[in-house]
């Protein structure tokens, strides 16, 4: 048999094992920790059909820094952890029909995306290298530039959103303020106390 076709099998096998545990685990922490191994095993799914660049960008961005944020927030979040005998079972009928209207909607889709496909065009796309990677930055910084710019900017407001709304002073809390602490004198601190008696 073929390595390639045993490294798919085992990583495919993987990665639904890993995907059935990120549902099905009552702690939070173990199904992040789940999906994280879920976006590594679909990683080298990707990288054996040779799409190397997602491969590397979803272990470098989803793995590498979204998980682990999301790892870090339910870690540090008072979750009480459910018991087992308060299972899903009762949500199954509900999860069930939205799974399989799910993908009835994904196969609806990608039948009609393949049929409408102008395969002539495809054949006119600029190639410039072997590489995947140089081909997909070729054009994302030619014919996509505008598209990728506008990609960045909502990126970079997402950002600045989140900090705006999480930048808020608690008035419980003790903050320090810098000017204040420049602008203080040795006499304000320091007091010298003199003739103590032995």
């Amino acid at each position: 048999m073929n390595i390639e076709l045993i490294i798919f099998f085992l990583f495919s096998t993987l990665l639904i094992v890993s995907s059935i545990k990120v549902i099905t685990s009552s702690n939070p922490v173990l199904s992040v920790i789940n999906l994280v191994f879920s976006f590594f095993f679909s990683a080298v799914l990707w990288l054996l059909m040779g799409a190397e660049f997602l491969s590397i960008i979803l272990i470098l961005v989803y793995v590498g820094a979204v998980m682990v944020l999301f790892l870090f927030v339910v870690m540090m979040l008072d979750i009480n952890i459910a018991k087992k005998s308060a299972s899903y079972i009762k949500y199954l009928p509900v999860g069930l029909a939205v799974f399989i209207i799910f993908n009835i909607l994904i196969i609806f889709f990608f039948i009609n995306t393949f049929e409408n496909i102008d395969y002539n065009a495809v054949k006119n796309i600029t190639i410039i290298s072997e590489s995947n990677t140089e081909n997909l930055g070729y054009l994302l910084f030619t014919k996509y530039i505008l598209e990728f710019e506008i990609a960045g900017l909502i990126l970079l407001l997402g950002i600045l959103s989140a900090i705006v709304l999480t930048y808020r002073k608690n008035p419980k809390n003790k903050y320090q303020d810098p000017s204040k602490q420049i602008e203080v004198s040795k006499k304000d601190r320091l007091k010298i106390i003199t003739g103590l008696k032995e």
